[in-house]
């Protein structure tokens, strides 16, 4: 059993670093206590089974082996960075490219990465 433990943590490790869009926060796990909530790295506390969006646009979701988050936003990689600077809306959770001179025109987005 702890083979296995250790196996899924070295994967999670992995996977961790192979896509920094998501993360889990684990739980901790205290024998013959059952797990009803899940609390974040802010301490605030989660249902079990809930789902949520944070201020910097990642969607949460707690369960019995403790919190997922991945990233929702778009983030543009392939535009004219001399001439043009992305710009983020917080209450959309999306960046716009706007020219540095004149920020009422957009720049053309060649590449996203999510």
């Amino acid at each position: 059993m702890n083979a296995l433990l250790g196996s899924l943590l070295v994967l999670a490790t992995f996977v961790t670093v192979c896509n920094a869009q998501c993360f889990v926060i684990p739980r901790e796990n205290i024998p013959g206590n059952l797990p009803n909530e899940c609390k974040d790295l802010d301490g605030v506390t989660h249902p079990m089974n809930s789902k949520w969006k944070t201020k910097s646009c990642q969607e949460c979701s707690c369960d019995q082996h403790g919190i997922s988050c991945c990233n929702t936003v778009a983030i543009p990689a392939d535009y004219d960075t001399t001439k043009c600077e992305k710009i983020f809306n917080e209450k959309t959770c999306s960046y716009k490219v706007v020219e540095r001179n004149d920020p009422e025109k957009t720049c053309p987005v060649s590449g996203w990465i999510m």
